[in-house]
């Protein structure tokens, strides 16, 4: 009875174990951890992950929301959490609140998580507004999310072509249901994120993503009629027709090298 309580509870969270161990080991082997680096787990929940990583060299940063399975870690681990082992250091807290403080002091860093899947979105967002963003991101995410993140045109969507701008994503492989418990209703994939260094990034980062929303709010409707609601329809006209777009296109049908054109011509 307190064990279907208790994964009722966790259920609540949004949180599905990964148990397959051979998946655990492939996330571990994409990640290709050197001892220089720092790892940081996002929802060590259960500590499969967090057992398979503590086999690597590098330092483990374990963040952890729920009380609960905090002091599961604390007990599963606790020759880890002696005074004179730095091998692993456990956070209780929102992860959406920690890793902005805690990342602008870590160097070589990289995250890994099997994430709940209601955050998704906003995690990425987060990612993308790090002043010190992580080397490489290794997520285990809804396949369904995985899929648009790398779309591509005639089914480019928002979220794809935003996470585009500041990383290189690319899924890595899928999962069954049968490798998580409880057994979630949503198949699952885990994708990599090789993130841009700022250099590589575009200074208008931010203007381009305010033009892909508005392109975006109604993405069944032509690009015109969306993108008119902020910028002239003449003039956005002449620059389709400048582009040798046509007049009905989509937003799903464009690049994202086409949208950062296209601000480029509204814009300046």
């Amino acid at each position: 009875m307190i064990f279907k309580k208790f994964m009722e509870y966790q259920k609540k969270l949004g949180q599905n174990f990964l148990i397959n161990k051979k998946a655990l080991k492939k996330i571990i082997a994409f990640l290709n951890i050197s001892q220089k680096n720092i790892i940081v787990e996002i929802g060590a929940g259960s500590g499969n992950l967090t057992e398979e990583l503590l086999k690597t060299e590098a330092l483990i940063i374990a963040i952890e929301k729920d009380e609960k399975l905090i002091k599961r870690l604390e007990e599963r681990f606790s020759n880890y959490l002696t005074k004179d082992n730095k091998k692993l250091k456990i956070i209780k807290g929102d992860i959406r609140e920690i890793l902005p403080l805690i990342s602008k002091k870590l160097k070589n860093y990289k995250i890994v998580g099997n994430i709940p899947y209601y955050l998704t979105n906003h995690l990425f967002y987060i990612f993308q507004q790090l002043k010190n963003p992580p080397q490489l991101i290794v997520l285990t995410i809804q396949k369904e999310v995985a899929e648009r993140i790398v779309a591509k045109p005639p089914k480019a969507n928002q979220l794809g072509n935003i996470i585009n701008l500041w990383a290189k994503p690319k899924i890595l492989f899928h999962l069954k249901a049968k490798d998580f418990f409880p057994q979630p209703k949503v198949a699952s994939s885990v994708i990599k994120l090789e993130i841009k260094p700022f250099f590589q990034r575009l200074k208008n980062e931010e203007e381009i993503i305010k033009l892909i929303k508005i392109g975006f709010k109604q993405p069944r409707k032509v690009l015109i009629n969306n993108l008119s609601e902020k910028f002239d329809k003449n003039k956005i006209k002449n620059v389709f027709k400048k582009l040798n777009l046509d007049e009905k296109i989509r937003p799903a049908e464009l690049s994202l090298e086409m949208w950062i054109t296209i601000n480029k011509m509204l814009n300046y």
